[in-house]
């Protein structure tokens, strides 16, 4: 039932509200902002049937291997001393870190156009679509393989095409003012002494 305004009129519902694409790919990105690596940053976000998230990862380097220890270069005289032979991609995150019994049948927002090797993977776990925003090694052999393997696979893959250019996360939306510098540090300050007790 619609509620009536002060002017006469009827409250409805917000028309800038974030659609359900937009939300996932949202997800994604603010998923890659988790990366340690200083030139690529990638998330995915997994939704069922029921467009409900089941998983989200990044790329980074494998659980408990020190990152501090292993390479972050794109390019060394030896491959060994580049990123590429150790940090697990977003795909690959997003599918091991699932929080359902599996994800079959779902779709994958992704930031950047499956690899090769994250094609064999989303294949394997039956993914049945993928979602992606960048394609920019369209004509890398990685890519090409990929779409050649999910394609054979039967598996959809389409481009991300956004409704609006950005999405601003701003902390103080929800209650205006209530978070200023000033409360934040009284806050962390108490949560101090808390802990020490």
């Amino acid at each position: 039932m619609e509620e009536p305004t002060p002017d006469g009129g009827t409250t409805r519902k917000r028309e800038d509200y974030l659609e359900c694409p937009e939300y996932f790919m949202a997800v994604a990105f603010l998923s890659a902002q988790r990366s340690k690596d200083p030139s690529s940053q990638v998330g995915a976000c997994i939704v069922n049937q029921e467009n409900k998230i089941v998983g989200i990862g990044y790329n980074g380097m494998p659980n408990g291997c020190d990152d501090d220890q292993l390479p972050w270069s794109r390019s060394a005289d030896n491959r060994l001393d580049t990123k590429y032979p150790y940090v697990c991609h977003a795909e690959l995150n997003a599918i091991m870190n699932k929080n359902s019994a599996d994800v079959k049948g779902c779709t994958m927002y992704v930031a950047l156009f499956p690899c090769n090797e994250c094609a064999k993977l989303i294949i394997q776990a039956g993914i049945k679509d993928v979602v992606f925003h960048s394609d920019k090694y369209h004509k890398s052999p990685e890519t090409e393989a990929s779409r050649r393997l999910l394609t054979m696979a039967g598996i959809g893959y389409r481009q991300f095409k956004p409704k609006r250019t950005e999405i601003v996360i701003d902390f103080n939306s929800i209650n205006p003012g209530m978070l200023n510098s000033d409360q934040v540090q009284t806050q962390t300050a108490h949560l101090g002494e808390e802990e020490a007790d």
